[in-house]
Order: structure tokens, then sequence, then C-alpha cells
């Protein structure tokens, strides 16, 4: 499995840009994107490169290799701009170890909020903007923070998923912040 998953567009331009080049360069079959991906929302400040209708016609071009998820940013309005549905809360993808992988934005279900989760799964979530991968209890976080709006004073950021190893890793420099294998 080679995964790319990414969070918290939140409408910006040059970070989407960046972003699908890392995709691009990552070789990775699927492009995970965990929601708020057009609007700034309204406790964010609107990014620099804020252009929603461009971020929607360069992910567009990605549709065929895209599963996402919707964030709490994310409206029916912001479905019709894009080519793959946004609105499902989450996404469960089953690997061949029997370990259930749960996708979703995180303002719904996180680590706190996670009933649906059973020992040895993997929560991918975004949300708060802060990247992680570790062990949670008995069960495996992952947040690939933001692309657009880091937070507690992190570089923007993604995440990778290939071979059992999770690295998350900033989006300008590609240094590994957290890495966790599976």
């Amino acid at each position: 499995m080679n995964l790319f998953i990414a969070s918290d567009i939140h409408g910006c331009e040059r970070a989407t840009q960046l972003t699908l080049e890392r995709f691009e360069q990552s070789g990775a079959n699927h492009l995970i994107l965990l929601g708020d991906l057009i609007n700034h929302g309204p406790r964010n400040p609107v990014p620099t490169f804020y252009n929603p209708t461009k971020v929607a016609e360069l992910l567009n071009q990605y549709k065929d290799s895209i599963i996402a998820v919707r964030g709490n940013c994310d409206s029916e309005v912001d479905q019709m701009l894009l080519d793959f549905p946004i609105m499902n809360d989450f996404n469960w993808m089953p690997l061949p170890s029997g370990q259930r992988v749960f996708l979703t934005h995180g303002h719904l279900y996180n680590k706190d909020k996670a009933s649906v989760l059973k020992q040895g799964d993997i929560m991918v979530h975004g949300h708060t903007h802060l990247p992680q991968a570790q062990w949670e209890g008995d069960i495996i976080v992952v947040n690939p923070g933001s692309v657009t709006i880091p937070k507690g004073g992190h570089e923007a950021s993604f995440a990778t998923w290939k071979d059992g190893v999770i690295e998350v890793k900033a989006l300008e420099s590609q240094q590994i912040i957290a890495t966790l294998s599976i």
C-alpha cells in the first residue's frame, strides 16, 4: 500500500500545488484528503494565495486517485465544485492484516471520541493541524497536520504510508516530523 495523506488545505492555491507535486513525487496510488479543502473557515485567517475555485480545479485533475472525507468547513456548495465525493464523515479501509483504517476529519470522530474503533485500528484524521503518528492507548493515531495553516509551531505538513511505514513530513523541506512502523 502506498498512500499520500493531506488535510486542511483551506482553499490555498500554493499549498495545493505543492501538495500535488509531493503526491506525484511520492509515487502513491491514492491521495487521501481529510477535509477542509475549499473554505478557510470562520475561525481561520484567510490564507495567502486563497483561491478556492483554482484549488477545486487542481484537485479535480486527480479525481480518480482521491479518497476524501468531509471536514467541518466543507459544505454542499464546495461539493458542487469538486468531481469527487467529499460529503462522507468517514471512510473505512480494511488491511490484509485484519487491521482497519478509519479515515475522518477529526471534528466528529477523534482519539477521544472513537467508540467505533477496536484494538489495533488505525485512525487517520486532520482537523487539529497538529502532525502526529503514534500509539494512543490501543489504537494508532495519524494526523498529517495541515498543508496550509499549521499550528503548534509546526511547519505545513503531510503524511505518506508506504510498505507499513507512516511518515509525517514537512511540506517544503520534506524533513520527517514523525514516523511509525505498522
